[in-house]
């Protein structure tokens, strides 16, 4: 897919009231020029990934694949305050020349699709065809779905929910303390501080992500007589330190999880069941049966209140992650929606 960006001169202004004079907005797209009239599939990214959705959905997205961005005109927008997205607090503020760190605005849900909904308008697009989003991409795919309901054909929400939830928050502020425990994280003298306190925070994020089962299962023991248990302990350290070398830092993920903190769709709108009633997208709402960030019994109360809406469920032991590895299931369910036919 090929990369782009897009330099928004226009001031753009945050739900937190906050005002950047431009905005640049990095995304990808198919390997070739948008046609007016061809099918769009636009993606909506997970929170530590990116806007190649070949690089972190490879089952899903290529070349003979599903989501094939040679068949269809595939779109995915790096989120504010990603660090792969060039516009977030590790990005450079012009009055400083250093980051922002934690001057960036606060940044909610409903920011990021409107930077969203910017791509869209650059390209020329007016009408997606297919909006998928897993996770806090799925946050964003439920406030597109209401902020443009003309605009959305069809919709996938995938392992996520119309409101966050307590338990969600729990986890997201766990994290936090953990990024706020390194003191290296609050002097902002560059992007290296808070780099213990994000591998520390990965590792709490990956327990919700994951079940007792899955962990039993991929984490066990392999000598019988071991004193320690350790197996486990070593991938929570090397997932951590994955992140970290993976060029994320601390003060996105940060801002990142004080987004998803603010998903609400229903905030100004009289409540959320009367905005999901705005939606005129045909909706999928998909859960993981052992997620336990989004579990079914919410997921089956968001699809009973969309107008236009199915409940599938994909049966796995590794909660929230399934929808990253639970390939063949998920290209099974989505192969039966029409577009695909």
């Amino acid at each position: 897919m090929r990369r782009h960006v897009l330099t928004a001169g226009e001031p753009f202004t945050f739900e937190c009231g906050k005002k950047l004079e431009g905005i640049r907005i990095v995304y990808h797209t198919s390997d070739r020029d948008y046609t007016p009239g061809e099918k769009v599939v636009w993606i909506c990214h997970a929170l530590t990934g990116n806007s190649n959705p070949e690089d972190w959905w490879p089952q899903m997205v290529g070349a003979g694949k599903l989501i094939d961005p040679e068949k269809y005109y595939v779109v995915c927008a790096a989120m504010l305050c990603s660090p792969y997205g060039e516009c977030g607090p590790a990005s450079i503020d012009p009055s400083t020349g250093r980051p922002y760190f934690l001057s960036f605005p606060r940044t909610t849900v409903r920011d990021i699709t409107a930077a969203d909904i910017l791509v869209r308008k650059h390209l020329g697009i007016n009408k997606i065809d297919l909006l998928i989003g897993p996770s806090i991409g799925g946050f964003q795919a439920v406030e597109w779905a209401v902020m443009e309901p003309s605009v959305i054909e069809r919709a996938v929400f995938l392992a996520t929910d119309v409101r966050v939830a307590p338990f969600l928050t729990a986890f997201n502020e766990s994290q936090r303390l953990a990024l706020l425990a390194d003191q290296s994280f609050g002097e902002a003298a560059s992007l290296d501080g808070g780099r213990a306190g994000l591998e520390c925070a990965r590792s709490i994020a990956l327990i919700s992500y994951r079940t007792f089962d899955g962990y039993n299962l991929t984490q066990a023991e392999q000598e019988e007589d071991t004193i320690f248990a350790d197996r486990a302990a070593s991938y929570q350290r090397y997932q951590g330190v994955k992140l970290v070398r993976r060029a994320f830092d601390a003060y996105s993920y940060y801002y990142l999880s004080l987004a998803l903190d603010s998903m609400n769709v229903g905030r100004g709108r009289g409540g959320v069941a009367a905005a999901l009633a705005t939606i005129e997208a045909k909706c999928y709402v998909i859960c993981i049966t052992s997620d336990v960030l989004f579990p079914p019994d919410r997921c089956r109360a968001a699809a009973e209140a969309i107008p236009f809406a199915e409940y599938w469920e994909i049966n796995s032991i590794f909660g929230h992650d399934g929808f990253l590895i639970e390939n063949d299931q998920l290209t099974g369910i989505l192969s039966d929606i029409d577009f695909f036919k």
